[in-house]
């Protein structure tokens, strides 16, 4: 006899063995048992989850010729033709593959034979969001009103799809994701029964890879224990299999990233690929990490709802105090685009190698959260004298032979922002919420800067937009506005880049908080700590 996969021999054939799903199973044994059977239902959800199952499941239940508190009982003929599926009284349709007016028209003829035994006709039409317009249109009237002995089961996985002609017709029923807990338990009870022997922490692992499909979690069971078949199957061999990366993988790269060793952080991905790891894999498990250090840097009760060992727990306790909230949420935006980037790519590594190299220099990037982690580390640097020294001992002429990004850090210090100018800068958006129109967007979507007079500019890119805004009264409204919000007057201009111009070159940025000190400052402090 040939093998029957495991989510196939332990489908199962009543509510009770239905898990994760109580909410849905208990209402629809109720109205068996009360007569209150609808006439449409909508199960929503996604795949593994046991909607075409539940599905089944009430279809039997419907025609049981001896119900059991709303459970069918497996035992009457009329159960057992629908088991092995040869029963005229339920039809099963996949409209993914049937989704034309045709094939509902068809089922719109048959409703109006009654069926030849048992007292209900059971539609179930799976993935029906497939449908296409037309079909949708043919099956209305017939939804709304079919015989009494016809009952339609509408399965999808994408809800937002069906018309809400269709929802209407409907009760609909929202399956939720199975948790962790549930999923590995039942995982537990089925390898007892087929005489397995797995380690809990590889069942665990097993059940979270599944992101809530316990069907999912069968079949990748399945696959673990042919891999050990007559041994054990253990945590390290599971993670061979699916090719995934063990926890301590991720503080590793996550310490070298930290510490700026690229080296480290190549070898460390080496190393996976080495072991034939997914790397598509190790990005969204390296944000899923990032995210609970998240979760522990933002919330004192983060312990409760991350699911992990006590002392993995207290490892990232631990990292999540090496890093602010605002680096870990640049870290885990990164990455995020990094996993829509390598979804098609034919070079993963290459970009993910360049991905990694972003998380250390946030310098290559633009955007706030990366300006903030760098004006960090300068501050970080100062403290300890390395930038200073550095900058003191350089010859002038090495300073602009470099990069931009030399001429970036010496305007930054050289030029303190005064206390009124730095706090429009942070309150930017509050301030000019009541600006609308034209120049509303154009102040709001250009950037702030400060000149060697302490007036604050807002740069424009365009010049079109720079010319139709730059008018005395719209000049008059911004100081208005920046008046009543922190109650001093500031002086304002607009400007706008020329072609030979550079915004990060020729202005000095004001979206970035904190931006006050400057080099002569820095330097009176640092003397004092030598007379000390």
């Amino acid at each position: 006899m040939s093998y029957t996969a495991l989510y196939r021999k332990f489908r199962p054939d009543n509510y009770n063995d239905v898990k994760g799903q109580e909410h849905i199973t208990t209402t629809l044994s109720n109205q068996i048992v009360s007569g209150r059977i609808g006439h449409a239902y909508l199960f929503c959800g996604t795949r593994g989850t046991g909607k075409t199952t539940v599905a089944k499941i009430f279809a039997k239940a419907v025609n049981c010729e001896h119900p059991v508190n709303g459970n069918p009982c497996n035992e009457c003929p009329t159960c057992k033709a629908i088991s092995a599926g040869i029963s005229m009284n339920v039809i099963e349709m996949d409209a993914a593959s049937n989704n034309g007016v045709e094939n509902i028209r068809q089922i719109v003829d048959e409703v109006q034979y009654r069926p030849t035994e048992g007292r209900y006709k059971v539609y179930i039409v799976d993935e029906v969001h497939m449908l296409s317009t037309s079909a949708f249109n043919a099956l209305l009237k017939t939804l709304e009103e079919p015989p009494e002995y016809v009952i339609f089961i509408l399965a999808t996985t994408e809800a937002h799809k069906i018309p809400i002609t269709i929802l209407s017709r409907c009760q609909r029923y929202d399956f939720k994701h199975i948790s962790v807990d549930v999923i590995k338990d039942r995982l537990k009870e089925l390898a007892d029964i087929e005489h397995m022997e797995v380690e809990d922490k590889a069942l665990r692992f097993i059940a979270k890879t599944a992101d809530g499909s316990l069907r999912d979690a069968l079949s990748l069971l399945d696959q673990c224990e042919a891999f050990s078949i007559g041994e054990a199957l253990t945590y390290d061999k599971t993670l061979e299999v699916l090719g995934a990366v063990d926890t301590d993988v991720f503080s590793n790269m996550l310490r070298a990233v930290i510490s700026e060793n690229t080296v480290e952080c190549m070898k460390l991905l080496e190393e996976m690929i080495s072991y034939g790891r997914d790397l598509s894999q190790f990005v969204v498990d390296f944000t899923w990490y990032l995210r609970n250090m998240l979760l522990l840097k933002t919330s004192d009760d983060a312990d409760e709802i991350i699911d992990m060992s006590s002392e993995r727990l207290e490892a990232l306790k631990e990292e999540a105090g090496m890093l602010d909230a605002d680096t870990i949420m640049r870290y885990i935006r990164i990455l995020s685009e990094l996993t829509n980037q390598i979804k098609y790519s034919s070079q993963k590594r290459v970009l993910i190698e360049i991905g990694i190299i972003k998380l250390m220099q946030p310098a290559m990037e633009v955007d706030y959260e990366s300006l903030k982690n760098r004006v960090s580390n300068i501050e970080k640097k100062l403290e300890n004298g390395i930038l200073v020294s550095n900058m003191s001992n350089r010859p002038e002429a090495n300073i602009n032979e470099n990069s931009n990004e030399s001429d970036k850090v010496v305007k930054k210090l050289e030029m303190a922002v005064p206390e009124e100018i730095k706090k429009v800068a942070d309150n930017w958006q509050s301030i000019t919420r009541n600006i609308t129109g034209h120049l509303g967007v154009g102040i709001r979507k250009n950037r702030l800067s400060i000149d060697e007079n302490s007036v604050l500019c807002i740069v424009y890119d365009s010049s079109i937009d720079w010319e139709q805004d730059n008018r005395p009264d719209n000049i008059k409204l911004i100081k208005d506005e920046i008046a009543r919000a922190i109650g001093k007057e500031v002086p304002v201009e607009l400007r706008c880049l020329n072609s030979k111009e550079n915004y990060e070159t020729s202005y000095m940025s004001l979206d970035i908080d904190s931006i006050n000190f400057n080099v002569e400052e820095v330097n009176d402090e640092n003397e004092e700590e030598e007379d000390f």
